[in-house]
């Protein structure tokens, strides 16, 4: 069964958290993160992103990069203030998101249990990001964004949450973006809520932020190592997370982008696609109604793409509408030979709308786009139950968890 515990909190004060609170690292580049920041000197930014604060230029996985990271934290736990609860706590984090709330659990969740297979993945890491998140945690000596991780619905959790969330939150504020945070210390139930997840929850599966789990991981490993007198009840065996059920999740889709056509004109690659099995209309619609149909969109027009082929006795990753679009077509057809460091396709996160696909080619910075239809939770666990793993941008979760909002020192 799964571990998730209580643990002391590192927080901005209720009049800062806005002002603190920042998207995470890996969904803005220096420029946008720059933007972000400016103006504001306590933003978690300046901690995630120091690089803002560097030169132009400046290497991000140079020494200057995580040295002013640390500064940066230290001088944000003086002037924000960040302090830590006094108490040990599960922390209740609610998101609303155009009317839409979802609520989860902040705590710690165990290295030990990632590196075994309790906490389930379905994607793959690149070293130099592990290496990077692995060396940012370990010069803070503190993990600031938590890792996103889903459950199957256990309805007593539900209940006791839904019992914390009558009181009045900790933290309620409405970011830049228009989503809505709150935040409510589980208190005396945090013992009850832990034990459910102890008795309930036989496994987590990660959402999103494989990396940080890597890094934390290896993180873990390091502290173990260096400590003759490792216990297994030190607070490095233990990771940032936010956990959900996963009745409160909604995936959006991750649209494709390719920048040419791989030598072909538009009437030879329509016709190729035809070839390899699609019925193509023309559509008014831009968005697919249902799994395993695309969109398209190609010289100013929205096509439907509608496979003839069966995808009996396909394995379950095989069958994910991202698979059959990248064996089928972008493959063998537009020579995306892999997508994850292939360099002619950018993948665009369903949060941007189908507007941005026909911007992209409207600007001449993509030749063809994919309009799909998202991946499913039950198709990702059960990816993840039998050890599989996703192809790349398979999944993108909005709304996002906010990094500072509460850190874990080790």
């Amino acid at each position: 069964m799964a571990v998730f515990r209580p643990f002391h909190a590192l927080m901005p004060r209720p009049a800062e958290v806005a002002q603190v609170a920042a998207v995470p690292y890996d969904v803005v580049n220096t420029a946008e993160a720059a933007k972000l920041a400016d103006g504001n000197p306590l933003t978690f930014l300046r901690v995630s992103r120091p690089e803002i604060e560097l030169p132009a230029g400046t290497d991000i996985h140079s020494d200057a990069v995580y040295d002013k990271a640390l500064a940066n934290f230290k001088r944000l736990c003086a002037a924000a203030p960040l302090a830590h609860d006094p108490e040990a706590n599960l922390y209740v984090y609610a998101l609303t998101m155009d009317g839409r709330t979802q609520i989860g659990i902040a705590g710690t969740a165990s290295a030990a249990e990632y590196d075994s297979g309790v906490i389930k993945k379905h994607e793959t890491t690149r070293r130099d990001k592990e290496d990077d998140r692995a060396r940012h945690v370990m010069t803070l000596r503190s993990q600031t964004g938590p890792v996103f991780l889903t459950y199957r619905d256990v309805p007593a959790i539900d209940a006791l949450v839904a019992d914390i969330i009558k009181e009045k939150p900790f933290f309620s504020f409405t970011a830049a973006d228009g989503i809505r945070h709150e935040l409510w210390k589980a208190g005396d139930k945090s013992v009850a809520l832990a034990r459910l997840f102890a008795d309930a929850v036989p496994c987590f599966y990660i959402a999103d932020g494989h990396h940080r789990a890597a890094s934390a991981a290896r993180a873990a490993r390091t502290c173990r190592a260096a400590n003759p007198a490792h216990t297994g009840d030190e607070e490095y065996n233990y990771f940032l997370a936010v956990a959900f059920p996963a009745n409160q999740l909604r995936i959006l889709p991750y649209n494709r982008a390719v920048k040419d056509l791989n030598g072909l004109t538009e009437a030879e690659f329509l016709a190729k696609i035809a070839d390899a099995g699609f019925e193509v209309a023309e559509t008014a619609t831009k968005s697919p109604d249902r799994s395993g149909t695309f969109r398209m969109y190609l010289g100013g027009k929205w096509y439907a793409l509608t496979p003839k082929f069966s995808l009996d006795g396909l394995s379950v990753t095989a069958c994910l509408d991202v698979s059959i679009l990248q064996d089928r077509v972008l493959g063998p057809i537009l020579g995306i030979d892999d997508p994850r460091t292939n360099a002619r396709i950018d993948f665009i996160g369903g949060i941007r709308g189908t507007g941005e696909l026909e911007r992209l080619c409207a600007e001449g910075l993509a030749a063809v786009c994919f309009s799909m239809y998202p991946t499913t939770l039950d198709q990702l666990m059960a990816i993840a139950d039998a050890g599989s793993i996703m192809p790349p941008k398979s999944t993108w979760f909005e709304p996002k968890l906010r990094d500072g909002l509460v850190s874990h020192d080790f």
